[in-house]
């Protein structure tokens, strides 16, 4: 496992992540299925906007509160 802290998914950010943003392509991905960008403070609201209008956004966490689908005990 990977000591390096995330990265904000935002192109050419390199701060700190500290939010998940849970989406999928419903042209491609089954409902159940969640590909994650991680998001700075300062990149939370455009990267949600940019996943929002093309009905991509499921869901924004905290990356502190984040769980991988299918790993809770």
């Amino acid at each position: 496992m990977s000591e390096e802290k995330p990265i904000c998914s935002a192109k050419g950010c390199r701060a700190d992540a500290v939010w998940v943003l849970a989406w999928n392509n419903p042209k491609l991905h089954t409902p159940e299925r969640r590909k994650t960008w991680l998001a700075c403070d300062e990149h939370r609201e455009h990267l949600s906007q940019f996943l929002g209008v093309r009905g991509f956004l499921k869901d924004v966490v905290p990356l502190a509160e984040w769980e991988e689908p299918g790993t809770a005990d």
